[in-house]
């Protein structure tokens, strides 16, 4: 279990880790907050996506590889990992730039799916990937795991073309999604930054941060 973890969540969730970083809970309150202009909504986003994806890759495998110093010939550390990263359209394309520049030899793929305002099911239009996915580690990025409908078709989908080991980075969570992320993929882990009370009537999270795309690319009032 990372150090980051809310020991009351993981106790309840053993999948989910939320950050405990001061930085990270101060710009989730920011990113939340209801005032904040499309343009900062974008930075504090690309912000918190930096750092879980920098807490959610601490287990990376590494491998000893000889280099020169400008002084002489050593031995180091370097990345002994394939990456993937597949934002869940269209809110998971404002993480991907940021996920992308800490391990920017990683390659990227495209999931499209959205939420029927009915039936609350994910409703899938758009997918990008090859035939089996030769990658050691894939990570999804979706800023807001409510109903984890979309999350647990797209984390299905990965799995039919091979994927085995999945990370899931997101922004906010509601207890729904975890659950039910845990019992359809126990062994795909959650970062996020903060896990919130509960789903409405509409199955939006609560308090929430409303929608992360609108927010993202400015279409409120669209």
């Amino acid at each position: 279990m990372s150090e980051h973890a809310y020991p009351e969540a993981s106790s309840r969730f053993p999948n989910l880790y939320v950050s405990a970083h001061p930085l990270v809970q101060h710009k989730i309150t920011q990113l939340s907050e209801e005032r904040t202009p499309t343009a900062t909504f974008r930075e504090l986003t690309n912000e918190l996506t930096h750092f879980l994806m920098y807490e959610a890759t601490t287990d990376l495998p590494l491998k000893q590889e000889i280099y020169s110093t400008p002084l002489e010939r050593t031995q180091g550390s370097v990345l002994d990992c394939r990456i993937a990263l597949v934002p869940i359209m269209r809110a998971g394309l404002g993480m991907v730039d940021s996920a992308r520049a800490l391990v920017p030899h990683a390659t990227v793929y495209h999931l499209g799916l959205y939420r029927d305002e009915v039936t609350h099911r994910p409703v899938s239009y758009y997918r990008k990937l090859p035939d089996v996915l030769p990658y050691d580690l894939t990570v999804v990025l979706d800023p807001m795991l409510a109903t984890a409908g979309s999350a647990t078709a797209a984390i299905a989908e990965l799995k039919s073309h091979g994927a085995t080991w999945i990370k899931y980075i997101g922004l906010i969570a509601a207890p729904e999604g975890v659950e039910l992320m845990l019992q359809e993929h126990p062994d795909v882990n959650i970062h996020v930054a903060r896990l919130d009370r509960e789903l409405d009537r509409n199955k939006f999270i609560r308090p929430g941060l409303g929608d992360a795309g609108d927010r993202l690319f400015g279409t409120l009032d669209h």
